[in-house]
């Protein structure tokens, strides 16, 4: 079963009509902090792929321990095999976060997990178009027999805010002290809302928008389930 099979079996058993109040849940928890795209938006394709990712992977029905993914290998059990079982659960330690591009070859990217510091070499069979060297973007990858490959939610930053978003990094980094982990999550939601800003308002300065020196803006509140 290929890793797309995979996900497609994985999100026709999340979306059934008996766990669709599951993902209202985790679309209102996610637009709330990455904010919610139109279908007019540049980025709403990869934005509603960060949604799909989110549901599946990141989301806690109910506050719980349990991610959907989990739910869908305890619950769906039954029809999986030992292999499959193995697989799926190779994908709930995937890797989120923000990465900047340290080598690009043919097929393959390595990349650089900019709080971690630790690098991933990704198998990317379709060339993306403009990546170069030191561009930084918002990620996921999944792990499939051994390798990582790409979810199809990207979000890139512009590269004329490489330096303070790094420097920003570099900040949390050191707030969170030695052995503390900064909130990436939050940190990838309040830069989901800058682009977001910055693809909607064209004639605003990037370097005004990606300013980390103003207060971040709490997002809004979950409205209420109904």
């Amino acid at each position: 079963m290929s890793l797309r099979e995979l996900q497609e079996r994985l999100l026709a058993w999340a979306s059934d009509e008996a766990r669709k109040p599951l993902l209202l849940e985790a679309r209102r928890e996610h637009f709330a902090r990455h904010g919610e795209p139109h279908e007019d938006d540049k980025s709403f394709e990869p934005r509603m792929n960060g949604l799909v990712d989110h549901f599946l992977y990141d989301f806690h029905p109910g506050g719980g321990t349990e991610t959907v993914l989990d739910l869908f290998i305890r619950e769906g059990g039954d029809a999986l095999t030992t292999d499959e079982r193995a697989t799926f659960r190779d994908l709930g330690r995937g890797l989120h976060g923000l990465f900047e591009v340290r080598r690009i070859r043919p097929g393959e990217v390595r990349l650089r997990d900019v709080f971690t510091g630790h690098d991933h070499d990704v198998i990317e069979r379709r060339a993306k178009v403009g990546l170069e060297k030191g561009d930084l973007f918002e990620a996921r990858l999944l792990p499939y027999q051994g390798r990582l490959y790409f979810s199809g939610a990207f979000l890139y930053h512009p590269r004329a805010v490489r330096k303070p978003i790094l420097a920003e990094v570099k900040r949390l980094r050191k707030q969170a002290g030695k052995g503390g982990k900064p909130d990436v999550p939050a940190f990838l939601g309040r830069l989901s809302r800058m682009a977001f800003k910055l693809e909607r308002y064209r004639n605003v300065k990037v370097e005004s928008i990606y300013d980390f020196s103003a207060p971040d803006p709490a997002p809004s509140p979950r409205p209420p389930a109904g």
